[in-house]
């Protein structure tokens, strides 16, 4: 008999990989093999995606529900018993203390279909207006900043092909030659075609070690240096004048901000020389095509929002958006962090990245709910602040695809306000450091064992295929709805209106999000498995009368959707780009003398995020076993610290230790941990939960700490 080859995508970053999966002898596992037809990747995976069908084991991953005991362990449970303890709990707290009494926490990495139907639930049957979800932490000051500037956000507004055919890219906080090495050939490809590239960073990363230029700012000073390029640019005559009077607005009052910001000025708050700024400006500036592309570096800051405008603001400048082979991008990190944040497990939307304080987006969600538009619940609270209210105000948390005890920020504290809850049910692959604290925990289908969509960081909708069947015991997290639906939604069978079929969610999801600006309704399944993805926005150009078939049958030609953005307007009401006037500011927590040295975290290439799915394959924990100090040689010789060495790293939040690695790509007044483990080593045990006032974004970048040597 011939092996069924399915072709698919990864479940780790938002490069979202092609790979074919090949069921394995057992039945119970898949070979991952090159699948070279899917143009982001050409075939390459890193280790994360070869290893990743190590996860679907039984021996590391979860196989049955677990309820609490009377004995306070968690012990295995029929599937009718948990989802009864999470419907009589989460009923009762809503009967207890109203419906706002009960939180719902979703994740960047669960599919267009669940974060929707999530988003749904919550409102719908739950009533509350308290859910969130860990993408708050990834991408949301980039949204907020291209959302203000542009009308619309979308991580790329071009395809990752046009990068190397551009002259020079000013890459922000971003490595991905360890957070998704199959992207790093763009950058090696644009060098190679005689384009230049510029890494901002206050390490010399394995992707700064490629760069043409590396500019190492002080942490938490990335505003300042765009500022200060700004004000190069200004002075030095290179604005793009025809275009900024033509497809901008706000210029004068963004031009006198950065007036403000002289080269030495900028060159004292960051630590980048006069002449590095003035040799960037010239590198970006030259060419006919250039980008900015910013990741969590500059956007994991209390102005973070601020920051990735100043950053929009010098490309808008210099005639970059808009145009061919130009402008500005997000590279978004999580697996589905696009599509995750546009349909509606997001505290203040609705489906099709709709605001949930707008009277129209409501009236045409609710009428494809089939509810009262006035009983949807308005915004409520952000990741953190929803996380800091656990056990007071919220009583009890549904959970899924996230595990905020090791990735939250001051994770000590929101372990204790998760500890502190009335009652937590977590939907999870694995058991999960959060998961460990629940009182129920159920056992949900992952990558290869389900289908459904993601939204890459292009913008490209894309088609994950189920390629084997998951272990008895197993459900999908859609299922969980339409059970937790059957039990908790009263009159009107709630459960008929939560599918458990992917793709009679997707084809709902399709309705709610027509006219919205991430509008799906022209991507069918069928239309995903022919064209590898397709971009949106993707209007469908008419409807017809049987949703099964194509919208040819209506009589209108298919939409091809949109890879490239923003080519003929602006998505404002008068099509033109904004600029935002922006000063620099301090961070929330400046060195000082108790607190001398600033904390920096970030991600190293063999562990993903929270590292409670990759801290579980062999191969990957070889290469990465642990957490680590990273800090130069003067620094540790103050210390009296050696390589290897542990080293306790002393926040006003806490404290963590973990073994000195000491080189000279970090700055003397700066350390680094990556931040994938729990236990002692946890990074985000030290993290400040300071919030950019806009998208609500926690300080993770940056924060003062002490270090202290740990004798035997």
């Amino acid at each position: 008999m011939r092996e069924t080859v399915t072709s698919t995508h990864c479940p780790y970053c938002a490069l979202q990989c092609g790979m074919n999966l090949t069921p394995a002898a057992d039945g119970r596992s898949v070979e991952v093999s090159e699948r070279a037809d899917f143009p982001v990747n050409r075939g390459a995976l890193c280790g994360k995606g070869r290893t990743a069908p190590a996860v679907l084991s039984s021996a590391v991953r979860l196989t049955s529900p677990l309820v609490r005991s009377a004995a306070g362990t968690l012990e295995p449970a029929s599937w009718e018993e948990a989802l009864d303890r999470i419907a009589q709990s989460v009923g009762g707290a809503r009967a207890e203390h109203g419906a706002d009494a009960v939180g719902v926490f979703g994740g960047g990495g669960l599919t267009n279909e669940k974060a929707y139907a999530l988003g749904k639930f919550a409102r719908v049957v739950l009533g509350t207006s308290q859910i969130d979800y860990n993408g708050r932490f990834c991408m949301s000051s980039a949204a907020a900043a291209g959302g203000r500037a542009f009308g619309l956000d979308r991580g790329l507004p071009f395809p990752l092909k046009d990068i190397p055919r551009t002259g020079c890219v000013i890459l922000v906080g971003s490595n991905p030659a360890e957070t998704m090495p199959p992207a790093l050939r763009y950058f090696t490809e644009l060098k190679e075609n005689g384009g230049t590239l510029i890494v901002v960073d206050p390490r010399r990363t394995r992707t700064a070690e490629q760069a043409d230029l590396h500019l190492a700012p002080r942490p938490g000073t990335d505003l300042a240096l765009a500022l200060g390029l700004l004000h190069l640019v200004v002075a030095e005559g290179l604005t793009d004048e025809e275009y900024i009077r033509e497809r901008t607005a706000g210029w004068e009052d963004t031009r006198a901000a950065a007036m403000a910001h002289w080269p030495e000025y900028v060159e004292r708050i960051t630590g980048v020389p006069v002449p590095q700024l003035r040799k960037a400006v010239r590198l970006f500036c030259e060419p006919e095509h250039a980008m900015v592309l910013t990741a969590r570096g500059p956007e994991q800051q209390a102005k973070g929002t601020d920051t990735v405008s100043a950053w929009i603001n010098l490309a808008l400048a210099t005639g970059r958006p808009g145009r061919p082979l130009s402008g500005y991008g997000c590279l978004t990190g999580q697996g589905n962090g696009q599509g995750g944040r546009e349909h509606g497990q997001k505290a203040d939307q609705l489906p099709g990245y709709r605001k949930l304080t707008d009277p129209a987006a409501r009236a045409h969600v609710a009428q494809v709910w089939g509810v009262d538009p006035d009983s949807l619940p308005g915004p409520g609270r952000s990741a953190y602040e929803l996380l800091d209210a656990l056990g007071t105000d919220i009583r009890a948390l549904l959970l899924m695809g996230s595990n905020p005890v090791v990735s939250a920020p001051r994770a000590a504290h929101v372990e204790e306000r998760i500890r502190s809850l009335d009652f937590l049910a977590v939907c999870d692959v694995v058991l999960s450091e959060t998961a460990e604290l629940a009182d129920v925990v159920l056992p949900v289908t992952q990558w290869a064992e389900e289908t459904g969509t993601t939204t890459s960081l292009e913008g490209r909708v894309l088609l994950r295929r189920r390629a084997i069947s998951p272990p008895a015991g197993v459900r999908s997290d859609l299922e969980v709805l339409h059970e937790l639906a059957a039990r908790l939604g009263g009159e009107g069978s709630p459960e008929k209106r939560f599918p458990a079929d992917p793709e009679e969610v997707f084809e709902e999801l399709r309705r709610a999000s027509a006219g919205g600006p991430a509008d799906y309704s022209g991507i069918t399944y069928r239309r995903l498995a022919e064209e590898n993805g397709v971009f949106w926005p993707c209007p469908s150009p008419a409807e017809p009368a049987d949703p099964s078939e194509p919208a040819e049958a209506a009589g209108a030609a298919v939409h091809p959707g949109t890879p490239r953005l923003f080519l003929d307007r602006f998505a404002t009401e008068d099509g033109r780009a904004r600029f935002v006037p922006v000063s620099h500011r301090a961070v929330a927590e400046e060195p000082d003398e108790e607190y001398p040295v600033l904390l920096t975290t970030g991600r190293v290439v063999a562990q993903y995020q929270s590292g409670a799915q990759t801290r579980r394959v062999d191969e990957l924990n070889a290469a990465a076993p642990g957490p680590f100090v990273e800090l130069h040689p003067r620094l540790a010789q103050r210390l009296g610290a050696a390589e290897g060495d542990p080293v306790a790293v002393v926040s006003r939040r806490g404290r963590a230790v973990a073994p000195a690695r000491i080189t000279t790509a970090i700055r003397p007044d700066t350390v680094f941990m990556p931040f994938h483990w729990a236990g002692e080593g946890r990074a985000n045990t030290l993290t400040n939960p300071a919030l950019d006032p806009t998208s609500r974004m926690p300080e993770f970048k940056a924060c003062a700490v002490r270090l202290e040597a740990v004798r035997p």
